[in-house]
């Protein structure tokens, strides 16, 4: 996936706008007039379960927090987050992170090739505040806490093995993660008002008990070249990590973080930005920023987890806004995927598609009462786009 423009948004009443041709050299943009509707259509009524959908699509609950997961005993986790989809013979699993303090920890939910679930049981115990996370190319879950001098916690999403806790990863308040197979490095998010965007460098690629934690280092700019410098101290303390190397670039609130084809994809809920690095360039740049907006609705409010398809669709869940996931295709056009009515205390969270692409996972945090305790796990199936 290539993406040659900065997304310079505007929309009006949550439909798309459509951008492209040269580079964006800071000119404000005002939401068009006629909007389109993006890539899958305009968003239809909300159906039983409070999503609205384009045509074609339909969704169904997986699971609610303290309830039994359908067909088995296994009781929901509470304030479900961030997650992953791994391939299980012909079926597969769905992971996800539980941002609560104490306990937190995540679980997990088997189907079969049909998409019936077959079980679902706890994969991490006993850590604080587990947010959002990302997939190794060997098959682990990474869970990370959000808490000050957190860490990563590497489990395995069957359940068999033990989790282990990564020291070497770093600890800081940390958010996501994203494997890069080509440079074997592991991007990290870092959700502080004036955090910073690190990189792991393990000493054997597929082993994270050892390696080097890097800081990335730029100008105050939106957009310029960048090096990585080593962290003297990966434990932060009594220096945190992000204070321990001069000029390191700060980021206002890091979430979600996604690698492909030689990009990383992060967003920062702060100024509401997603960014992007083009490892091939050592540069980075933005790839939407709502501040652009000069009228009507700025489309993606409370940028959080953000995960990608095959055919180079990004999609980015929203920590509160309108309750959508939107779409960012590789031309640059930005519109809703879905939105859940009736849940404005929540946020979104978690996306992640079946190994086959024909399914998205996702959660509304807090539900419909804005508690922890009452999270909603949804799948939706329909003719995503290959």
């Amino acid at each position: 996936m290539e993406r040659r423009t900065l997304l310079r948004a505007a929309v009006l009443g949550g439909s798309s706008a459509v951008f492209g041709g040269t580079l964006w050299r800071g000119a404000a943009y005002a939401a068009p007039a006629q909007p389109g509707a993006g890539p899958y259509g305009a968003l239809g009524a909300a159906d039983a379960n409070g999503v609205r959908l384009p045509s074609g699509f339909t969704s169904r609950v997986i699971a609610r927090s303290g309830q039994t997961v359908t067909g088995t005993s296994y009781t929901w986790h509470n304030a479900p987050d961030g997650g992953a989809c791994y391939a299980d013979g012909t079926g597969w699993i769905y992971v996800s992170n539980s941002e609560i303090n104490p306990s937190g920890g995540a679980s997990a939910v088997k189907f079969s090739s049909a998409g019936a679930i077959t079980g679902a049981y706890r994969v991490l115990s006993g850590t604080r505040q587990n947010c959002a996370g990302g997939k190794t190319p060997w098959n682990t879950w990474l869970s990370c806490e959000e808490v000050s001098l957190g860490y990563v916690y590497e489990t395995d999403p069957w359940g068999v093995n033990a989790a282990v806790r990564r020291d070497a990863m770093g600890r800081f308040k940390h958010e996501a993660a994203a494997a890069d197979p080509v440079r074997k490095v592991v991007y990290l998010t870092e959700d502080e008002t004036n955090g910073c965007l690190y990189r792991f460098v393990p000493t054997t690629w597929g082993n994270l008990s050892a390696g080097t934690l890097q800081v990335l280092v730029a100008g105050t700019a939106t957009s310029g070249s960048f090096n990585w410098a080593n962290v003297p101290d990966p434990d932060g303390s009594p220096t945190t990590t992000r204070t321990q190397v001069s000029g390191s670039k700060k980021f206002n609130g890091g979430e979600g973080c996604h690698y492909a084809d030689d990009t990383v994809w992060f967003t920062t809920k702060g100024d509401n930005r997603v960014w992007q690095l083009n490892l091939t360039t050592n540069t980075y740049e933005l790839a939407y920023d709502d501040s652009l907006v000069t009228s009507g609705t700025a489309p993606l409010t409370g940028v959080d987890n953000i995960t990608g398809t095959a055919s180079g669709d990004l999609f980015v869940a929203e920590d509160g806004g309108n309750m959508e996931i939107c779409v960012i295709t590789p031309n640059d056009v930005i519109a809703p995927f879905l939105r859940i009515d009736g849940q404005s205390g929540s946020e979104i969270t978690g996306p992640a598609f079946s190994p086959d692409g024909t399914r998205l996972y996702f959660s509304s945090q807090r539900g419909t009462s804005g508690s922890s305790s009452a999270g909603i796990t949804y799948e939706v199936r329909g003719p995503f786009r290959s």
